[in-house]
């Protein structure tokens, strides 16, 4: 029998902050209020959580989910407030802010704030951030990242209690007034496949199903899934999933070994799911149901028979190593199937990987990324993505793949084996970096991508979400010089958010006709492509500009300046130093100019930076991970924990300013 693992420690609740008065919220509007503004007076008596968050991004999310059943269950005591800051241009829409708060099901106030006001009033420094008010009004605690849920809970019934015995807590409804509900075959559709018999399987996402519809792209013909938030196995009537993605066919020679026909990337759910188009039954295939969070605690694995804790351990091992139905998943948002590998390649959005699953020998584990969050090519097992959201496998057999969060088109080929599979870039510059610019592939910008597909020719098709547009990249010839770009151009506009995109085999001699996922519009469009797409560039040449994200500065003086990552383990917990140094700090800057000195890797949280004076404004991209344990000597198995956070601080050297940046890292 494997050894048991006792369960970890209760996470102590947030250490309390000194008594400040919570600023004003404000910004252009509010959601889900019924119409009405609200103020901090109006939450007075009940506690409240300020959600800092974007809708782009995942770990935002997460979080979102992580509030579901504390909101719930303390509805008449606690206000939660969304603060939507946005980080790219198409966020700052209201309109596409009113979709985004239906698509995620939020369920209570959220503030406009496009222009990051509060944002700065908090001094917020990360998406996301929660910042708890007590029901005197005043913040009793801030935290970053996701993973707060449990600590959350605890504080929350502290702030009750206290508030209770004190005559300051007022129960009732809170603000929220929900929208009135939507209808339509389609809800939020994430992505689809063209099935053989010439249907279509559509990832409903709004609806938690697969609606399969007919060739015209708009007959339902059947459903699978009750259309009921939830992870169940069994036909499609009782079926559940949650805001499903990527969806990939099985190929034939595998249907019958594996006893299904389609790969579902279950997002929310942190689950891979078989579905059997004979009669729609859905097994679980991949995940436990559970967020893979780094350093968490139930991050376990079976290894011959044995239960092993890790908290790295899937980054230091050979790519699938690991029981499919052990291991935690974190978003996985889409699927396709590598011959080379014959396997699966899974864009694991919510760690900022990718994963292959061989469901014919049963395994799964890491093919690229190191979880850390940013544009790094190379070795694959040393490179960065950042939210891997599209999958598609080229007829060179590259695997392409849209990294939506660094607005980049990224490629890697399988065939080479090894680190020689590395990791490129054809469009793209990092996380804070976008646009909408055609032309040569190193100069173009692309905004948020989420979908992408490749042409009999080569050619590359991207759904570029957030420019509401389909874009083409034509690679370099074969043979021209290494670094030569790619070339990209515009082939439709107006887009509402695009998702997804199927390309359909046309009529001998005819191009291919392109269905693409209008997620924002519940809909599929068809786009009929040039007929000489074939023939090289095809497609308009725009430029609507390229952007960096803005968000308000910190001030530093130009010189030293002393970086201190703040990390204080939870009551109960040490630093754990069994195996070398419990923490790791790496500081990189944008543009690198900026630090003439304290660039770098090290074990450090306290380093000194050295600013260039020459270099008025940038960003200083900061990762810091601190790993502890029980610190009960009596503990026979210690839960330990692997506590990361990343930050891009955008910082203005203005002489004269504090030379002290303190950043939290959260036990």
């Amino acid at each position: 029998m494997p050894p048991t693992v006792p369960p970890a420690a209760r996470p102590a609740r947030p250490a309390r902050l000194p008594r400040v008065r919570a600023s004003e919220l404000v910004g252009r509007g509010w959601l889900n209020t019924g119409g009405r503004d609200l103020r901090l007076a109006d939450l007075r008596g009940k506690v409240v959580v300020l959600d800092f968050w974007t809708f782009c991004c995942i770990n935002c999310l997460h979080v979102l989910d992580e509030l579901r059943e504390l909101e719930e269950s303390h509805r008449d005591v606690l206000v939660i407030v969304g603060v939507h800051s946005p980080k790219f241009v198409h966020e700052a829409d209201p309109a596409a802010l009113a979709a985004a708060v239906e698509r995620y099901d939020v369920r209570h106030p959220v503030l406009d704030d496009p222009s990051l006001v509060t944002w700065g009033a908090y001094t917020a420094r990360a998406w996301p951030t929660l910042v708890v008010v007590d029901p005197e009004g005043y913040v009793v605690a801030q935290m970053a990242g996701e993973g707060h849920g449990h600590n959350l809970a605890v504080l929350v019934d502290e702030l009750v209690a206290e508030h209770e015995a004190k005559g300051t807590l007022h129960r009732g409804d809170g603000p929220y007034v929900p929208p009135a509900p939507t209808a339509g075959t389609l809800r939020f559709p994430a992505k689809a496949v063209a099935l053989p018999d010439g249907h279509l399987l559509v990832a409903d996402a709004g609806h938690h199903s697969l609606a399969e519809l007919a060739a015209d792209g708009e007959t339902l013909v059947r459903r699978i899934g009750s259309g009921e938030r939830g992870l169940v196995d069994g036909g499609p009537g009782a079926a559940r999933f949650s805001e499903p993605n990527g969806l990939c066919l099985v190929p034939d020679e595998l249907r019958s070994w594996l006893g299904y026909d389609v790969l579902v990337a279950d997002t929310v759910n942190h689950a891979l799911r078989g579905v059997r188009l004979a009669d729609g039954h859905v097994t679980t295939v991949a995940g436990t149901g559970e967020q893979y969070m780094v350093g968490g605690p139930d991050n376990l694995v079976v290894r011959d028979g044995v239960r092993v804790e890790e908290v790295r351990g899937l980054l230091d091992d050979a790519p699938g190593s690991y029981a499919p139905l052990d291991v935690r998943l974190s978003s996985p948002w889409d699927v396709v199937w590598s011959p080379d590998l014959a396997a699966f390649v899974v864009a694991m959005a919510g760690n900022h990987t990718l994963w292959v699953f061989d469901g014919e020998q049963g395994s799964i584990g890491l093919l690229a990324g190191t979880m850390n969050e940013g544009l790094v090519d190379g070795d694959p097992l040393g490179a960065w993505f950042a939210q891997p959201s599209g999958l598609a496998l080229g007829p060179d057999r590259r695997v392409w793949v849209a990294d939506s969060e660094t607005s980049a088109l990224r490629w890697l080929d399988p065939r080479a084996g090894g680190t020689s599979a590395a990791v490129h870039t054809a469009v793209g510059e990092g996380l804070f970096d976008f646009g909408h610019r055609d032309g040569p592939a190193d100069e173009a910008r692309l905004q948020h991508p989420l979908g992408v597909a490749v042409l009999p020719d080569g050619s590359v098709l991207v759904a570029d979400t957030y420019n509401g547009a389909l874009r083409r990249l034509v690679p370099p010839a074969e043979g021209t010089p290494d670094g030569t770009p790619g070339t990209v151009t515009t082939l439709a506009t107006g887009l509402a958010e695009p998702s997804g995109v199927v390309v359909l085999p046309g009529d001998e001699g005819a191009a291919p006709t392109v269905l693409v996922v209008e997620s924002a519009a519940h809909r599929l469009t068809r786009v009929a492509l040039p007929a000489d797409v074939a023939g090289g560039l095809v497609g308009d040449v725009l430029d609507h500009g390229a952007h960096r994200t803005r968000r308000p500065p910190t001030d530093v003086p130009p010189g030293e300046v002393l970086l201190d990552v703040v990390f204080t383990p939870a009551a109960g917990q040490k630093l754990d130093d069994r195996w070398g140094p419990s923490t790791r700090l790496s500081v990189s800057a944008t543009p690198p100019g900026l630090l003439r000195a304290g660039a770098g890797d090290g074990t450090d949280l306290v380093r000194t930076l050295e600013l260039d004076p020459a270099v008025a404004e940038g960003v200083l991209h900061v990762t810091a991970q601190a790993a502890s344990c029980d610190a009960a000597d009596e503990v026979e198995f210690p839960a330990c924990h692997l506590h990361q956070q990343d930050w891009g601080v955008p910082v203005r050297v203005v002489p004269g300013t504090d030379a002290r940046l303190v950043l939290p890292l959260h036990g």
